[in-house]
């Protein structure tokens, strides 16, 4: 669920991470906040990602949400970085 959005600043969400299994209904759980925060520096613009809330993950799939998350935005954070880098 969208949460807020900053023209060239801000873009954040909600959602449940890591919610895989068809046979479990996730949708009383507590959804983590995710923030992508766009800043000017010298030469560019600095991406931040944050991610938080993962206290409100049931304890049972909280270490393994947590690590696939950890995964998956290391992946998605390289294909950011391929998308808008200098073509050579």
């Amino acid at each position: 669920t969208v949460q807020k959005m900053e023209h060239e600043r801000l873009f954040s969400f909600t959602w449940r991470p890591y919610a895989v299994d068809p046979q479990k209904d996730y949708s009383t759980e507590t959804p983590t906040l995710v923030e992508f925060r766009l800043e000017p520096i010298p030469g560019g613009t600095l991406l931040t990602l944050t991610e938080s809330g993962f206290e409100n993950i049931p304890a049972a799939r909280r270490a393994e949400a947590y690590r696939m998350n950890e995964g998956g935005w290391t992946e998605q954070m390289k294909n950011i970085e391929s998308h808008v880098a200098p073509k050579q």
